[in-house]
């Protein structure tokens, strides 16, 4: 009974690494991190605030609010191009106001990211295969579709797992550098991304979990048939 979960587990990692592999800027809402500043000063009653959200491709800059002597200004939200890698550039350290964070992050690194949607395809290839768990067979088992999907779905499950680990160790090492570049005037946020990539993770190991005892139970099922003659 629990084999028939395993498609519908797999479905939503599916669901959740594809929104992951579509984070900004292609889907604004959901990044990897954010980091914001907000910058006040005395003089001339003066105020900035900015806030960048990074994705998978690339980034977002929201409306930028500037207030000096009461006046107050905004400059509006803008995403870079979709690429692989991306750099802390010139826009966004003057979004930040921090011209010392351009070199945290580098291409090389972030190239890293493109094992999202990777994962994300040999999740749905897994999804595809565990559909005929759905189908019984002649004697009313589904061992064969079941042995392919957790053949297929372990690898699936531990890219995943991967996947996690690069984007907590990606954004700590992150937060860390920018802590020291920025010295305490910049704040980095976790994303959205990184938790749904979590969930991603646990489903596709709760689905192999079903796969195995889709396996074992056609296996006691034809024990207890050869017991029987």
């Amino acid at each position: 009974m629990f084999a028939a979960i395993a498609p519908l587990l797999i479905f939503i990692a599916f669901i959740l690494l594809l929104l992951v592999s579509l984070s900004a800027p292609i889907i604004k809402s959901i990044f990897l991190f954010r980091l914001a500043a907000n910058v006040s000063s005395g003089l001339l009653n003066s105020n900035a605030n900015g806030k960048v959200n990074f994705g998978v491709w690339g980034y977002c800059v929201s409306a930028i609010q500037v207030s000096v002597a009461g006046f107050d200004r905004s400059r509006g939200a803008q995403c870079s191009g979709t690429h692989l890698g991306y750099t802390i550039d010139e826009t966004i350290a003057s979004v930040l106001n921090a011209d010392d964070i351009r070199n945290v992050l580098s291409r090389t690194t972030t190239a890293a990211l493109v094992i999202h949607p990777i994962a994300c395809g040999l999740t749905f290839l897994t999804f595809i295969i565990s559909l005929f768990i759905l189908r019984r067979g002649s004697n009313g088992t589904s061992r064969l579709p079941s042995l392919l999907t957790l053949g297929v779905g372990l690898t699936a499950a531990l890219l995943t797992t991967v996947v996690f680990l690069i984007d907590v160790i990606f954004v700590a090492v992150v937060r860390h550098r920018v802590r020291d570049a920025s010295d305490g005037n910049l704040t980095l946020t976790w994303g959205n991304a990184v938790w749904m990539t979590l969930g991603a993770t646990v489903a596709l190991w709760l689905a192999m979990v079903g796969a195995c005892a889709g396996v074992c139970a056609c296996g006691g099922r034809n024990r207890r048939k050869a017991e029987t003659y």
